[in-house]
C-alpha cells in the first residue's frame, strides 16, 4: 500500500465515507458486460452448487444444481452455463476490423471482445478450476457430455488465465476494480466483501459509509458474494433442501433447491450492478482503451484456435512456455504502471511521494543543445525544473513524462531544488526540435522514472531446446482419455 492509499484510508475512517484514489477509470467497462456469480459446495473445491448470469440487470438467469455431487448434473449445469456463455462469446466474433502495421501485413481484429464480470478474486479462482473441470471432457464415450462443455471450458480457463495480466478487462474481480479507484476505512480483507466495499463507497441516503459497512456485515442481509455461501445457510437452509431432493427428486425438489439459492444470489446481483453503475459514472483514461485493445488481440487469437480445433490448454506450461508467460507478464505490469501514473494525477502523486516522480515549473531551457560533431551531431535540448518534490533520482536515470507521451529525458543532475534534464529521444526527425516538443521557460511539467515503451519479446530457447537443467524438451500436448477422469473436488 503507497503512503497516499494509507492517508485515504485514514481519511476515510475520520469522515466515514470512501476516498477517491483516482480521478478517471483505469480499467475498460464494456457496453454490455456479463455479470456472473457462482455458487460452489461447501468443502467441494470445484462442485458448482449454482450460478446467475445475465446481461440485463432486469432478467437474470438463475442455474442451479439440486444435487452438487451428482456427476450428470453438474454436466447438466455447465451445458446450461454454455447456452449463456457461449452464444454471447460468439456474437462478438462477427464484427472485425483491420488493423493497419508500419511494415508488416494488416490483420483482422474482433470490433470488440466480451467481458464477464465476477465478485471477487475468489470467483476467479473458481471459474478457472471450472474450465479445467469441463475443457477435458469428450462428447462421445463414457462420461461423454454435451459438446457444448468442453467448449465453454476452454473459454473459462482462457478469461481466468488472461485475468492473471496486468490491465486486463476480459474477466475483472468488481471488488479488486472498485479498490483501485477508491480507499475505504476498513482493511484490504474486508475490501474482499462486495456489500460491505459497496457501502462505503454508495451509501444509502442517510447513512454513512461506516454504517453501511457495519449493516453489510449481517449475512441474512446480505449474504456472501460467493462462490462460498454462508455456513449458517448451508446448515438450515441449503442441506435441508439437498436431503429432500436426494430422498424424492422431482421438479418440487429441486425447484426448492433454487429458491433458496436464490436468497443468496439476489442481492449479489444487484450489488454488481450498483458497482458497473459506480465505475461508469468515471471517464475511461487513455491507457485503458490501449489495453482493451491488447485484450481484443488476445480474444481474437484465441477464437482463432478454437475455431481451427487446436487442443484444450494443457494443465501445465513447459519451462519455456513459463518463462515466456512470465517476461510478458512482467513486461505488462511495467506499462500498466507507467499508463495509470500518466493517465492520473493521483495516481503520480504516489511517485511523488517516494521520488520517483517529479512536478515543478521549467526555469531554463536549451532546444538548440547537442552532442557531437558533423554526422554524429545529436539534438539533445537541456530543460532545467524547479520542484519542491522530493528527488531520489540518480544521475543517467530515464525519465517519461505525461505531458508528450513517447519523450523520453535522462537526468543529468539534482542540485536542491534544481532538477537538469537532456531529453534524449520524442523531439522529431529534424535538425531542430519540433515546435512544442521541448518545454519552454514557465511551463508546469511532470516527470516519472516510469516507461510504457515497446519491450522486445524476451530472448528464449524454442520449447523443443529446453536445457536439461529444466526438464529437457517436454513432451508433446496430446488430450487423453486421462484427462477425462479428473474429479471436480
Amino acid at each position: 500500500m503507497s503512503t497516499l492509499a494509507a492517508l485515504a484510508r485514514l481519511r476515510a475512517v475520520r469522515t466515514g465515507s470512501a476516498q477517491r484514489l483516482a480521478t478517471v477509470r483505469h480499467c475498460h467497462l464494456s457496453e454490455r458486460p456479463m455479470v456472473f456469480i457462482p455458487l460452489r459446495l461447501a468443502g467441494e473445491a470445484a462442485a458448482p452448487l449454482a450460478a446467475m448470469a445475465g446481461t440485463d440487470p432486469g432478467h437474470p438467469h438463475l442455474l442451479v444444481v439440486p444435487q452438487p455431487r451428482d456427476r450428470d448434473l453438474r454436466f447438466a449445469f455447465a451445458a446450461e452455463l454454455a447456452q449463456i456463455v457461449l452464444p454471447y462469446v460468439e456474437g462478438f466474433l462477427k464484427e472485425t476490423e483491420t488493423v493497419e502495421r508500419r511494415g508488416a501485413e494488416p490483420y483482422e481484429r474482433c470490433a470488440d471482445a466480451p467481458q464477464l464480470l465476477v465478485p471477487n478474486r475468489a470467483a476467479l479462482a473458481f471459474t478457472l478450476l471450472l474450465g479445467r473441470s469441463t475443457r477435458f471432457r469428450r462428447a462421445e464415450g463414457p462420461h461423454a457430455v454435451h459438446p457444448s462443455v468442453p467448449v465453454l471450458g476452454r473459454w473459462l480457463t482462457f478469461f481466468a488465465q488472461r485475468a492473471r495480466h496486468p490491465g486486463s478487462a476480459l474477466l475483472p474481480a468488481v471488488t479488486e476494480a472498485l479498490s483501485l479507484h477508491w480507499a475505504t476505512g476498513q482493511s484490504a480483507l474486508e475490501d474482499a466483501n462486495l456489500a460491505s466495499l459497496v457501502g462505503w463507497i454508495d451509501p444509502p441516503p442517510g447513512t454513512t459509509g461506516a454504517e453501511a459497512a457495519r449493516e453489510a456485515e449481517d449475512p441474512l442481509v446480505w449474504p456472501p458474494a460467493g462462490p462460498a455461501t454462508d455456513p449458517g445457510f448451508d446448515a438450515e437452509v441449503l442441506a435441508p433442501a439437498i436431503r429432500a431432493y436426494e430422498e424424492a427428486p422431482g421438479e418440487r425438489a429441486a425447484a426448492r433447491v433454487a429458491e433458496a439459492v436464490r436468497t443468496q444470489l439476489d442481492p449479489t446481483w444487484r450489488l454488481m450492478w450498483r458497482a458497473v453503475d459506480l465505475l461508469r459514472g468515471l471517464p475511461e483514461g487513455r491507457g485503458a482503451s490501449a489495453r482493451w485493445e491488447l485484450d481484443r488481440g488476445s480474444f481474437t487469437a484465441f477464437a482463432e484456435q478454437v475455431a481451427e480445433g487446436g487442443p484444450p490448454q494443457p494443465k501445465h506450461d513447459g519451462a519455456v512456455a513459463a518463462a515466456s508467460r512470465l517476461a510478458r507478464m512482467e513486461r505488462a505490469q511495467a506499462s500498466y504502471d507507467a499508463q495509470r501514473a500518466y493517465d492520473d494525477p493521483l495516481v503520480m502523486a504516489a511517485y511523488r511521494l517516494t521520488g520517483e516522480a517529479f512536478t515543478g515549473t521549467v526555469v531554463a531551457s536549451d532546444p538548440a543543445n547537442a552532442e557531437g560533431e558533423g554526422r554524429g551531431r545529436k539534438l539533445r535540448p537541456l530543460v532545467t525544473v524547479r520542484t519542491g518534490d522530493p528527488v531520489r533520482l540518480a544521475a543517467g536515470a530515464k525519465l517519461g513524462t505525461p505531458e508528450r507521451r513517447g519523450q523520453q529525458a535522462e537526468v543529468v543532475e539534482v542540485d536542491g531544488e534544481l532538477v537538469t534534464l537532456k531529453i534524449v529521444k520524442g523531439m522529431g526527425r529534424g535538425k531542430v526540435a519540433t515546435p512544442g516538443a521541448v518545454p519552454e521557460s514557465g511551463d508546469q511539467v511532470c516527470y516519472a522514472a516510469l516507461s510504457d515503451e515497446y519491450q522486445p519479446p524476451a530472448s528464449l530457447p524454442a520449447s523443443e531446446e529446453t536445457p536439461w537443467t529444466h526438464g529437457g524438451p517436454p513432451p508433446e500436448y496430446v488430450p487423453s482419455p486421462e484427462d477425462d477422469q479428473e474429479e471436480w473436488s
